[in-house]
């Protein structure tokens, strides 16, 4: 089935919208890129006007910045600790926008969203 972004053919009674049209190409949506702890593994998918997204698929580095010392850093992911977007998501490992993993470095709050973006950066939070 395709994802799309259009109104759904239904409304919220169960009946149907009157003048129901076929899917088109600028609504066209993707499913969550689920990104996990595993080696990097990154994916370029075009977007409408001809640009480019990077979707990260999978990594094991995360770009650090420790706000003490006010200076960046990469470090190794351990594990994905607290995900707040889904609590099924820490024993699968998948890495979202405010997941807590816990680095070679301490515990990190990943500040991007690596679904939608080629990297992954976080602050260092312990």
């Amino acid at each position: 089935m395709v994802v799309t972004q259009h109104r759904a053919y239904k409304k919220p009674t169960g009946s149907r919208y009157i003048a129901a049209r076929s899917k088109r190409k600028y609504e066209i949506g993707r499913p969550p890129t689920m990104t996990k702890f595993e080696p990097r593994k990154v994916k370029t998918v075009r977007t409408k006007g001809g640009g480019k997204k990077t979707k990260t698929i999978s990594s094991d580095v995360v770009n650090l910045f420790d706000p003490k010392t006010k200076k960046y850093s990469q470090a190794k992911i351990k594990t994905v600790s607290d995900n707040a977007a889904n609590r099924h998501f820490i024993r699968r490992n998948i890495i979202t926008k405010g997941a807590i993993v816990a680095t070679d470095k301490g515990k990190a709050r990943i500040t991007n969203r690596p679904g939608q973006e080629g990297t992954i950066n976080a602050v260092l939070v312990e």
